[in-house]
């Protein structure tokens, strides 16, 4: 336990500095030193102060992966933090014991954050409800909102308008001062990405061509290069200025007047494709 505490003021600082190298390599030493005490996984037998020292070395590995962009090692480090998550699930509610494990430096609020952020960045709305759901039953039984955590409200804010399709919504939320993190940065920029790609997809169902101007503001890009870069990309042919979609058979007879261009904002319900899902409450 000696060498965990010492190792943890360490990978802070290491985390701090951005020295990533040098966490990964204290994290496979913590790590190491948890596996010898048995302590990777918290039993009944585990010591309480010994649980919290696990606790600290798995948060910081996952803050480590998101710092180094692998949302896959973040994953499973959420996954090895759930079970010293479910020894301060219920703590704070009705008629519960006093905890007997220190829960005032659990980031279990962030870390859960940055999970659902990384589902909905993913498109995996099934996974998302189902951690939300238990944050949901989790609040009530303490009389509180998950809305309450600016960590959970965050990702959950980004849900609804994305099924309400406002985009333009999602977009400024992820530039505004409402970030409630700057780890949550990298997420949010997939997100975009994502975000970005379906309204691609659906340019090219909708439109036979676009101006890069309109297009500059109906993808969120901050400038007419991107556009052109992001075109090329998607194979899109450019011509005098306007962007030329991949025309299907089907679809070939199909008008100027038809149609709708985006002017400073983006189209309301951005091209008529919002995602019908349920909002949770």
């Amino acid at each position: 336990m000696a060498d965990l505490k010492t190792l943890l003021p360490e990978l802070q600082n290491a985390l701090e500095r951005r020295q990533l190298d040098a966490a990964n390599d204290l994290l496979s030493k913590a790590k190491r030193a948890l596996l010898i005490q048995n302590a990777l996984i918290p039993t009944p037998t585990t010591p309480p102060q010994l649980v919290v020292l696990a606790r600290q070395v798995l948060e910081l590995g996952a803050l480590a992966s998101i710092r180094q962009t692998d949302a896959q090692t973040f994953t499973r480090y959420y996954q090895q933090l759930q079970p010293f998550y479910d020894l301060e699930r219920h703590v704070g509610g009705p008629n519960q014991p006093k905890a007997k494990v220190d829960v005032s430096t659990s980031q279990r609020s962030k870390i859960t954050g940055l999970y659902l952020l990384l589902l909905l960045s993913s498109g995996d709305s099934a996974n998302f409800h189902t951690v939300l759901e238990g944050l949901v039953e989790e609040a009530s039984l303490k009389d509180a909102r998950v809305e309450d955590d600016a960590y959970i409200k965050y990702p959950v804010d980004l849900e609804r308008n994305l099924m309400e399709g406002s985009y333009d919504k999602v977009w400024r939320e992820t530039k505004s001062e409402r970030v409630p993190d700057e780890d949550f940065g990298l997420f949010s920029n997939v997100l975009i990405g994502t975000i970005r790609s379906e309204i691609g997809d659906c340019s090219e169902k909708a439109y036979p061509s676009l101006p890069i101007s309109n297009a500059k503001n109906l993808l969120f890009l901050e400038s007419e290069g991107a556009v052109i870069e992001f075109a090329e990309q998607r194979g899109w042919i450019l011509r005098d200025g306007r962007i030329y979609f991949p025309v299907e058979p089907e679809s070939a007879i199909r008008s100027e007047k038809d149609i709708l261009l985006a002017s400073g904002t983006v189209i309301e319900n951005t091209l008529g494709y919002a995602r019908e899902l349920e909002t949770i409450v």
